[in-house]
């Protein structure tokens, strides 16, 4: 079997990096590796690596399948590797329009649209010329999102656009990172079904995971990292026969006592909705929804991609202004009695998979957490030093305190969830709204995040709304399914 890419004891050259000791590996053609390791490893560090983001330090990596470059050594300059290599993640996006010029809410203003582009002026004509690009068409039903604003997309259906996007360019190799972020069990389905046709199609691929419950069925290999290291490099088959099945437990060492609740009003009802419509302009998703949330409960919120769930959620978080034309109570109090949104944003704690798009600016993970006490997306207030002792508090519970001072744009997907996690909570809201808020976390992280939520709601009279396509990581003390069409 030929090489496709070779690395021989390759250091790449990054600026505070943990990699410290070379790495080898050889990528032979028609291999499917997955590397695993949980957040912070240093697997999407590895992957830029591999597309020739950063100098060598030592070492040479080789390039079997270009015809114009043997090797590239730390000698030349980096590589332009980004036509046949390419990476896909939910920040792909990025490449796709200019989110710094976007806000977050700006998605549920129908008058403030206008700068936003269709998902229809992201394509040609001509795009559907190859079999495989008309099938992933067919099975991510793409034509039905050509009409919508890309900023509209929920986080599955911006999933399957980037994948769709990319494929169009026809590179030589594929490196999907969290490659089920935000897709619900029949897209997960038929993704896979995907991944083993492009293999058969002679993409190479390779894939980015967290955990070993997260590997495609077509993997081949595994590589495992952790600390910035390569800690084996191994078969599959032998990798899933030598896994350890042990049970892990965790127990919140979070005080709630030490986070104070900003506010703590009297109420009954935290939402009351009466024949809400969901709408994309003149294209209905959902009508006629029902839905009494009273204070302490707790509810799972259920659907497939492009059902309306985080539509639905503006509306109570106060970010759409539909909201005022709907049949809606929140806190007890009418939408459109008085109230300024917020009003509305103190009581509540909120975190979505989209959330972090938006946070383009170089902002040090600290002021992230900071901004929860402010609802805002980054942090244009000074922080008192109670707000920033309870930011730094959540931090090192999460053990992310060692990135306070990093800028938020250069942590991996997996630490940035965790960063918008502990945004959520430094309210210590009275609800406390978390849209599908652990994809990508390793399991470790998974589960100490779904301790702290459970810890969260053993609180009196706080409320939840947990969103997830996994029904595995609901967190037990939710009791109430609300599912969407």
């Amino acid at each position: 079997m030929s090489s496709f890419i070779t690395l021989r004891t390759i250091l790449p050259r990054i600026p505070n990096s943990s990699f410290v000791k070379p790495i080898d590996w050889q990528i032979n053609r028609g291999e499917v590796w997955s590397v695993i390791g949980p957040n912070g490893s240093g697997k999407s560090i590895l992957s830029q690596v591999l597309c020739g983001r950063y100098y060598i330090e030592e070492g040479q990596i080789e390039y079997n399948f270009l015809d114009e470059f043997e090797t590239a050594r730390r000698e030349k300059e980096l590589l332009n590797l980004n036509r046949h290599i390419r990476i896909v993640s939910f920040e792909a996006a990025y490449s796709m329009a200019d989110y710094r010029e976007m806000y977050y809410q700006q998605r549920f203003n129908n008058s403030e649209l206008d700068s936003a582009p269709f998902v229809s002026d992201l394509f040609h004509p001509n795009d559907t010329d190859s079999e495989t690009i008309r099938q992933v068409y067919d099975i991510f039903n793409i034509k039905k999102l050509m009409d919508r604003r890309l900023i509209q997309l929920s986080s599955g259906e911006l999933r399957k656009l980037v994948i769709s996007k990319i494929l169009l360019e026809n590179p030589r190799m594929l490196i999907f990172d969290n490659p089920f972020i935000g897709l619900d069990a029949a897209s997960h389905k038929s993704l896979e079904k995907i991944f083993i046709q492009l293999n058969n199609c002679g993409f190479q691929l390779l894939f980015l995971v967290p955990s070993a419950d997260e590997i495609p069925v077509c993997t081949t290999h595994i590589l495992e990292m952790n600390n910035c290291e390569v800690i084996s490099k191994i078969e599959t088959k032998l990798f899933n026969m030598f896994q350890p099945t042990k049970e892990m437990f965790f127990q919140s060492v979070i005080d709630w006592k030490y986070i104070p609740p900003v506010c703590n009003d009297e109420y009954n009802e935290v939402v009351k909705m009466r024949d809400i419509e969901i709408s994309y302009g003149e294209q209905i998703i959902c009508k006629g929804i029902n839905w009494s949330i009273k204070r302490g409960e707790k509810w799972a919120l259920l659907g497939p991609n492009g059902s309306g769930k985080s539509t639905l959620l503006s509306y109570i978080f106060a970010d759409n202004p539909q909201a005022y034309s709907k049949n809606l109570s929140l806190f007890d109090c009418r939408r459109g009695s008085g109230e300024s949104i917020w009003d509305i944003k103190k009581r509540i704690g909120f975190t979505s998979s989209e959330m972090h798009l938006y946070y383009r600016q170089q902002a040090n993970c600290l002021a992230i957490v900071e901004s929860g006490f402010f609802d805002s997306i980054g942090l244009f207030r000074t922080c008192t030093e109670e707000q920033s002792r309870i930011a730094r508090y959540l931090m090192e519970q999460l053990s992310i305190i060692h990135i306070a001072e990093r800028s938020f744009m250069r942590i991996s997907s997996g630490e940035q969830r965790l960063v918008l996690f502990a945004r959520s909570l430094v309210k210590n809201p009275e609800l406390l709204i978390l849209d599908e808020p652990f994809h990508g976390l390793d399991v470790v992280n998974r589960k100490k995040c779904i301790q702290i939520v459970e810890a969260y709601c053993l609180q009196p009279g706080k409320t939840l709304i947990f969103v997830t396509h996994n029904r595995e990581e609901i967190p037990k003390c939710v009791d109430r399914v609300m599912e969407l069409g």
